[in-house]
């Protein structure tokens, strides 16, 4: 099965509007095979894979990268997003299986889930000595508004977030997907009044996804009456970079006692990738080869 989204960035026609669209079906899907996660866990991680994955699309450089941290004392306890700067993700959560009532309004309890005594981390590597580090309160615990109070308090940039997994009785995911509009410095006030003329007529995201309008579509509506065109459009993918070159890195950073306790204790370790479960497997021989190279 696919496991690519499609992702559309748009513009208003004085460059003062940006707005980005993904369709993460397929994303949100993999991570509910790969970590098999309940339906409030497969929504709180879609979510915030969906937001990493169009942050990371407005990344510069080619080796960039951001991770989102989410952690509120909820049952999920952390949630973790990285993207690179293609919109490629990947996604961990500390415990994929909470069972919770339905909210209020009849929905999944995301913000039960997560929970509202923590905050969002906003780690950006740009490739210097030191990553960016960005952390705001956790607000709703809903995820959508925690993306907006982060770019309105760390990076003063006005923008509206919106994100949604439908998922299925059986626990497949039947539609995700999220959008981004943000007002660069120089918009005029009566963009602002457009954006939210256009947002009020909008039924949620994972729905209008559902209902079958592209990404495209999307991203030009909430743009219309500004002129809009599109930037690109790129596919966008559940992609773990994981490898046994860089499971050795690891494993020889944890130093030689600790790598000759292991070999004292197995006869073979097993290494498992977080992010996609991946095995790698090192006998007695192969860590003795490890511990020469941490000298």
């Amino acid at each position: 099965m696919s496991s690519l989204g499609k992702m559309v960035r748009a513009i208003s026609k004085d460059g003062s509007v940006l707005a980005i669209a993904v369709d993460s079906t397929d994303i949100v899907n993999r991570i509910e095979r790969i970590h098999r996660t309940s339906a409030v866990v497969t929504a709180g991680l879609g979510r915030l894979t969906t937001a990493a994955s169009m942050m990371g699309s407005m990344l510069k450089g080619e080796k960039d990268s951001i991770t989102l941290r989410m952690n509120g004392g909820g049952e999920t306890g952390s949630l973790i997003s990285v993207t690179d700067s293609s919109g490629n993700v990947k996604a961990y959560v500390a415990n994929p299986i909470v069972e919770l009532p339905l909210n209020k309004y009849g929905k999944l309890d995301v913000s039960g889930a997560v929970g509202k005594d923590g905050y969002l981390q906003v780690i950006k590597d740009l490739g210097l000595k030191e990553p960016y580090i960005g952390q705001v309160p956790i607000e709703s615990g809903e995820i959508a508004e925690d993306i907006t109070a982060y770019y309105a308090i760390s990076e003063q940039v006005p923008t509206v977030c919106s994100l949604g997994v439908l998922v299925n009785p059986d626990l497949t995911v039947r539609a995700a997907g999220g959008f981004l509009v943000q007002l660069l410095p120089f918009a005029d006030e009566s963009c602002a009044d457009i954006i939210e003329e256009n947002i009020k007529s909008f039924s949620p995201i994972s729905q209008l996804i559902d209902e079958g309008k592209t990404a495209e579509q999307i991203a030009m509506d909430l743009l219309k009456n500004l002129e809009p065109n599109v930037l690109d459009e790129s596919d966008v993918e559940y992609k773990c970079d994981c490898g046994r070159n860089r499971v050795e890195r690891a494993l020889i950073s944890l130093g030689a006692a600790e790598l000759q306790k292991m070999i004292d204790e197995d006869d073979r370790t097993e290494v498992k990738c977080h992010f996609c479960n991946k095995k790698y497997r090192f006998n007695h021989q192969e860590l003795d080869e490890l511990i020469k190279r941490s000298k």
